[in-house]
């Protein structure tokens, strides 16, 4: 019993008021290092290991191995109802035990790959206030401004090679979630480490919070970022400037700032705007454009023709739709040798006001510009596809149900092998489903999505549709960039990593109507990309890596992190 019968929690009163110091050893050992989750390998530990760093007693008797631990770890995630309920089991092991993280995500990457990032992490977002229990990132608000290379060195870790950042503005198909838009730089560097082997350590997932627009979470008591309508203007400009300036005097040259998830206005402004100072790469634009045009190129083997004999049309034309339309454009005019202009003509793009034409050139924002082409005004998707008679429909709106079953339909009538790719998230948002697809166009159809759909069984053919996901490429491009000490990025490194994932692409995989190769390959996949990438810097005279090694594949091998366990001394 207490003196003071107010003193709940069994301290004096008269304590409360004291400032106290909190510390830490500076080696990890005994208790600590059960709580750091980069060393600590729960059952695993050895009994001379246990001895040696003080952890005796402090488990129960018995060991389990790695394996062990994963079989048991995946039996309890495969129990729990929701995705939700799963990513949070998820992120609570990355808290605690970061290579078993990483070795279910390795192990068993198609199952767990829905569930750490995309749609899941939508979901994650849109709650991240309710569900926050730990800081996994940098928050960097207006109350920072000033002082932002400060917060950069509060991070515990100096060699940090990848950040990925986000103001959560446009986050998945999902709008504005402001500071809760965290979610998308934690799960996208998960991939890099689990898909393409960059170390954890040198990760570094940022949001920067100028407020939200989003009512409903500036209402919530659980929000837990800046009170306020978002600052936009100069105000936000500078305070991302100082944001680029403090990344490259703290982590160097050779960082790589991935942009994440910015609306239209502020993504292709950031990436013009740094592009040419800063190793940028912005995966909406440019790494959506990427694996999009290596599912294009796959699905050649099976329409047959170039690229240059497709007519292409976009519904979306936003931060996703013309990277992908650009970089069409620019492998038509590698490979027919003619002018962006000229490979331009044959990409068509409808936004909410329908067909991009000439004649609406003044009211359009600048990135459309160059896809406004002489045309009637088409005012509806169906115009637009019984007008232009595209062989390749392309989805990037973010509006779900927008491929109707009137618009595929016709689509299908005048194209014998129609290829169909619904690319907005989360699965709620995709322009139609895998089973619409086929089914409205009787099984003809090449398919492929943003989100991932099951098998489809129509007229007796079951057909797996391919899941055209930016994890098949950003992993394995970042991992090139890093391994090779690149400076800057340009398009013809984009263009040698869907190059590089088209080749991935088996007869075996087409026979099943897959354009794409499967997840469960995809640290294969992403040293391949990796090593085309970096393989177009040193010829660029862009990488910094010297001497180059001899065979890049394996060299992106022996870079890759690995998730097992290490031995302790």
């Amino acid at each position: 019993m207490t003196t003071n019968g107010d003193n709940t929690y069994g301290e004096y009163r008269i304590a409360e008021e004291q400032v106290v110091t909190p510390w830490s050893r500076s080696v990890a050992s005994g208790y600590e290092l059960l709580r750091n989750p980069r060393y600590n390998k729960g059952l695993a530990f050895t009994d001379e290991e246990r001895d040696y760093h003080y952890l005796r007693g402090l488990f129960p008797p018995a060991h389990l191995s790695q394996d062990l631990q994963e079989k048991k770890l995946m039996n309890i995630i495969r129990e729990y109802h929701t995705p939700l309920q799963k990513y949070m089991a998820m992120m609570d092991l990355q808290e605690r035990n970061e290579k078993l993280f990483y070795k279910l995500l390795v192990d068993h990457v198609e199952e767990l790959l829905p569930i750490v990032y995309t749609p899941t992490v939508g979901e994650a977002c849109q709650k991240y206030g309710s569900i926050f229990r730990r800081s996994q990132g940098l928050y960097i608000s207006l109350k920072e401004k000033g002082k932002v290379l400060d917060v950069l060195k509060n991070w515990p870790e100096q060699n940090i090679k990848v950040i990925v950042v986000t103001d959560g503005e446009r986050i998945l198909g999902l709008g504005d979630l402001g500071c809760q838009g965290m979610g998308i730089p934690v799960g996208k560097l998960a991939l890099y480490t689990a898909l393409g082997g960059v170390r954890p350590s040198e990760c570094l997932p940022v949001t920067i919070d100028v407020g939200t627009n989003n009512e409903t979470l500036l209402n919530d008591e659980f929000y837990i970022g800046l009170r306020q309508r978002r600052t936009t203007g100069q105000e936000y400009g500078d305070l991302l400037h100082e944001f680029m300036s403090a990344a490259k005097q703290a982590y160097g040259e050779k960082v790589l700032i991935q942009f994440e998830d910015f609306a239209n206005h502020n993504a292709f402004t950031l990436l013009e705007k740094y592009s040419s100072t800063h190793l940028v790469f912005n995966d909406d634009i440019q790494g959506t454009a990427a694996v999009v045009l290596s599912g294009l190129v796959a699905s050649l083997k099976l329409t047959g023709g170039k690229l240059a004999d497709h007519k292409f049309l976009f519904l979306g034309a936003g931060e996703a739709g013309t990277g992908i339309a650009e970089l069409i454009a620019l492998e038509i005019a590698k490979q027919g040798k003619i002018s962006s202009n000229e490979a331009r003509k044959r990409i068509w793009l409808v936004d909410s006001k329908g067909l991009i034409v000439k004649s609406r050139m003044e009211s359009l924002q600048h990135f459309k510009k160059p896809w406004a082409h002489e045309h009637e005004p088409c005012k509806s998707l169906l115009d637009a596809v019984e007008s232009i008679r595209p062989s390749v429909l392309i989805g990037t709106s973010g509006v779900g149900k927008t491929f109707t079953k009137e618009v595929i339909e016709t689509f299908s009538s005048f194209n014998e092998k129609p290829l169909i790719l619904a690319l907005s998230n989360p699965t709620s948002q995709s322009e139609c489903t895998a089973e619409e697809a086929y089914t409205w166009s009787k099984g003809r159809a090449i398919f492929a999505s943003g989100s991932p759909f099951d098998p489809v069984t129509y007229d007796g053919k079951t057909f797996s549709p391919g899941q055209s996901n930016n994890a098949y490429i950003f992993p394995g491009f970042g991992l090139g960039l890093v391994m090779s000490g690149t400076i800057r990025v340009r398009d013809d490194m984009l263009l040698a990593a869907s190059e590089a994932l088209a080749q991935q692409v088996t007869k075996e995989h087409l026979e099943k109507g897959l354009i794409y190769p499967p997840f469960r390959n995809i640290r294969k996949i992403s040293a391949h990309i990796a090593a085309e990438v970096a393989a177009k810097s040193y010829e660029l005279g862009l990488a910094t890596t010297l001497p180059r090694p001899a065979d890049l594949v394996k060299y992106a091998e022996r870079c890759m992190y690995s998730p097992l366990y290490r031995d302790y001394n």
